[in-house]
């Protein structure tokens, strides 16, 4: 199994200002305000987090597990 990646560029998707953010192990982060424009981000409908939807690697449990701590597919 390939190491887990614990750092992810958010994307906002209304400016498409970008920035490196740590994800957690062990929950999943539903919010993220972008820091340019203010827009708050929320997951797309099937995502489970931000990270799914608006960065540039998944979250650590849909990489490790293929399935998010959200959803539990």
């Amino acid at each position: 199994m390939p190491p887990i990646i614990l750092e992810s560029v958010l994307t906002c998707p209304r400016c498409g200002f970008a920035k490196r953010e740590s994800m957690p192990t062990d929950a999943c982060l539903y919010f993220y305000e972008c820091s340019r424009c203010r827009t708050l981000l929320r997951p797309n409908p099937g995502d489970c987090c931000v990270f799914c939807s608006f960065g540039s690697v998944r979250c650590p449990p849909v990489q490790q597990q293929g399935a998010c701590c959200a959803t539990g597919n």
